[in-house]
């Protein structure tokens, strides 16, 4: 059984919380890990970066000298690769560089992250976040009190609109759904912070599947 530490909205430790098993089994699976942070990081790429070949480089119309009789090599335009201001051999042209994943595969991965960071003691879990507006003030203060690092993503377990706009302006820290969470995003955060509601939805999600394929 993993624990995590357990905190009210305030900041205020209370008990420790026992993970749900469903989720949380200690297993961190490396390979799929490995997978998952590359097809995500290759999927942020835009594939723009474009060069001319000698073909589209402008000049280079008729030969810089004739073939014989002048000692030199012989050449048959300015705008081959070898020359200066000549097109580009091999370069970049638009492309997409999209890679896909399973969706068990994708699934396993977070789960891997999770049990990483629960591992790890990077995983701390809160009450709900209820912001009338956005605070700000408020969420730093609670980084503070929870030891949060450098890098903290907020787990939320709905849309909680103010609770994004709280922590939009702080710097390294990421605000989201439980549900859109990636394994590279739970990677990338130093501390991870999530609502005690959205472990609760996401294992009861996962017991539902399981039972069902059974």
């Amino acid at each position: 059984m993993i624990e995590a530490p357990h905190y009210s909205a305030a900041g205020a430790s209370k008990k420790a919380v026992a993970l749900p098993a469903a989720l949380f089994d200690g297993t961190v699976n490396e390979d799929v890990l490995h997978r998952a942070v590359i097809t995500y990081l290759s999927n942020q790429r835009q594939g723009t970066s474009n060069t001319l070949t000698r073909s589209e480089v402008s000049g280079g119309n008729q030969k810089p000298w004739r073939q014989k009789g002048t000692g030199r090599a012989r050449q048959g335009s300015t705008r081959a690769p070898h020359w200066r201001h000549g097109g580009i051999a091999h370069g970049p042209h638009p492309r997409s560089y999209r890679l896909g994943i399973p969706k068990k595969m994708r699934q396993l991965a977070k789960k891997s992250a999770l049990n990483a960071r629960a591992r790890e003691g990077a995983l701390v879990l809160v009450d709900a976040l209820e912001y009338e507006k956005p605070k700000t003030k408020d969420l730093a203060a609670l980084f503070k009190k929870i030891g949060a690092g450098k890098k903290v993503l907020v787990l939320t377990a709905s849309d909680s609109h103010n609770v994004y706009l709280s922590g939009r302006n702080i710097p390294d820290a990421h605000v989201m759904r439980f549900a859109d969470a990636t394994a590279y995003e739970i990677l990338w955060a130093h501390t991870v912070v999530v609502e005690l509601g959205a472990f609760v939805e996401g294992a009861t999600k996962d017991e539902t599947k399981e039972a069902s394929d059974a």
